[in-house]
């Protein structure tokens, strides 16, 4: 829906100026700033639906910046789009990696561009599929409404594509699902994206579900299934 808040942290005018001008067509309500520094300190006045983060900016990169959001309790589950110049597989994989929800290489099509920031906002508000109650899975609960998972009734922090992939993911237990139907399942059909950056995402998740991630299993050849899990208390 329009009416979103989105903040903008580009250096460059003439593309700040672009993304203002086609964001604010669509209704969307759009801050900018030239700097991470100003970014940063506008989310401590208000916090946006969504951000457009550059990589290379002055001062501190959009990298450090990125850390710093994802850090922070109240900006780690904010939607980010990271948006660059550098479009080489290792800059996308490393992105996600600190927890971008989407990367968009520059030059961008500004219909592409509003195609994805509608696309990661949609994510972001759709409850999950049992209409935001808890899925529990032997001692992992994953709480759609909320966009938080528990490992034996303690909190885990994920990134919102993280909270996805496993969500698909558990939702089916002992079903194989290939990396291109990981990705459909989280970011929608046709959504470009690299092998590579599903592993990465699997490999974050494994390492921050601790013991659990044991139940994410790779199907050589094919991809990744969740394993069927005990009772709670026995995983």
């Amino acid at each position: 829906m329009a009416g979103e808040r989105i903040l903008v942290i580009e250096d460059d005018e003439d593309i700040q100026e672009l993304i203002r001008f086609n964001l604010e067509k669509e209704a969307y309500k759009v801050s900018c700033r030239g700097t991470a520094e100003d970014g940063i300190k506008s989310l401590a006045v208000k916090i946006p639906d969504l951000i457009l983060l550059d990589l290379m900016l002055p001062g501190m990169d959009g990298l450090t910046a990125c850390r710093r959001i994802r850090s922070e309790e109240n900006t780690r589950q904010v939607p980010l789009i990271m948006v660059s110049a550098k479009g080489s597989e290792a800059d996308v994989v490393t992105g996600l990696e600190l927890g971008a929800d989407d990367y968009i290489t520059k030059p961008f099509s500004p219909r592409v561009l509003l195609a994805r920031v509608r696309a990661t906002l949609r994510r972001a508000g759709e409850p999950g599929d049992d209409g935001g109650e808890i899925m529990r899975r032997g001692d992992i609960e994953i709480d759609n409404l909320h966009h938080e998972v528990r490992l034996a009734g303690k909190p885990v922090e994920l990134t919102l594509t993280e909270f996805r992939v496993l969500e698909a993911l558990a939702r089916r237990p002992g079903v194989v699902f290939t990396r291109y139907q990981i990705v459909d399942a989280v970011k929608g059909e046709d959504y470009p994206v690299t092998d590579r950056s599903v592993d990465v995402q699997i490999v974050g998740l494994r390492k921050k579900l601790k013991k659990y991630g044991k139940h994410i299993e790779t199907v050589r050849g094919v991809g990744y299934r969740f394993s069927a899990l005990p009772k709670a208390g026995d995983a």
